[in-house]
């Protein structure tokens, strides 16, 4: 049987190491954000602000053909807001809008405390936000990149 961790009967020991692993990737992209800065030109941006926390956030993307070239943003924010941005950045360079916007629906369901979607490792560094489920104010802050990603890629049609 597993050691115990102290967070339950029978909790592995594996299940708070992975959680301090998470929350240091998230405190990493906090501190040292990817892809954080003005991108010009631009084919596409979108700007939002949660009025709640303050959060803000300016994305902007650029295409070759039909796959995001280049993701940056720039703004200000909590911990997980900034974690996010940085983390969703990274992910979707590469990708196609549909297949950005997929990712953004995998994150949607992981915020909404779906595990599968929280296991998913196409997800990558994201799978560290999955904890924010159980802070449902914190989710706004997750998601607001993600908002931001969604209008910008709908404005580009």
């Amino acid at each position: 049987m597993p050691a115990s961790d102290g967070g339950g009967v029978g909790a592995p020991r594996t299940d708070a190491r992975l959680a301090a692993l998470y929350q240091e990737l998230l405190l990493d992209h906090y501190r040292r954000p990817r892809n954080k800065g003005a991108l010009e030109p631009a084919d596409v941006a979108a700007t939002l602000k949660n009025p709640l926390c303050g959060d803000e956030i300016e994305l902007r993307l650029a295409f070759e053909g039909d796959r995001v070239r280049d993701a940056r943003w720039t703004g200000q924010g909590c911990a997980v807001s900034t974690a996010s941005a940085s983390m969703m950045t990274q992910l979707i360079a590469g990708k196609t809008a549909g297949e950005a916007l997929a990712a953004r629906d995998q994150v949607a369901r992981m915020m909404n405390g779906d595990a599968a979607a929280a296991a998913d490792p196409a997800l990558g560094d994201l799978r560290a936000l999955a904890g924010v489920a159980r802070l449902p104010v914190r989710v706004k802050c997750a998601m607001l990149p993600w908002v931001a990603l969604t209008q910008a890629l709908t404005g580009r049609a």
